[in-house]
């Protein structure tokens, strides 16, 4: 897996969750502060990260997204 430099995996930080460096930030509580409609600045404030940091974690998920594959359901 290739990191992001601003993205840190330490099984001693968050339990080995994707976290943004240097901090306890992980990844799904920018994605998830954005997606619930926090602005950029709203997130870099209130996890004292970097709009750089955002665009990371944002990176990120959009590469593991990538990899997934998706299998419809039959419907019942």
């Amino acid at each position: 897996m290739n990191l992001p430099p601003r993205i840190r995996i330490d099984p001693t930080i968050a339990h080995g969750k994707p976290v943004i460096a240097g901090t306890r930030v992980p990844v799904t509580i920018v994605i998830g502060s954005l997606a619930g409609g926090m602005s950029f600045e709203d997130v870099a404030r209130e996890y004292d990260v970097s709009a750089d940091d955002i665009r990371a974690a944002l990176q990120f998920a959009g590469e593991r997204i990538n990899e997934e594959s998706f299998h419809l359901l039959p419907a019942a």
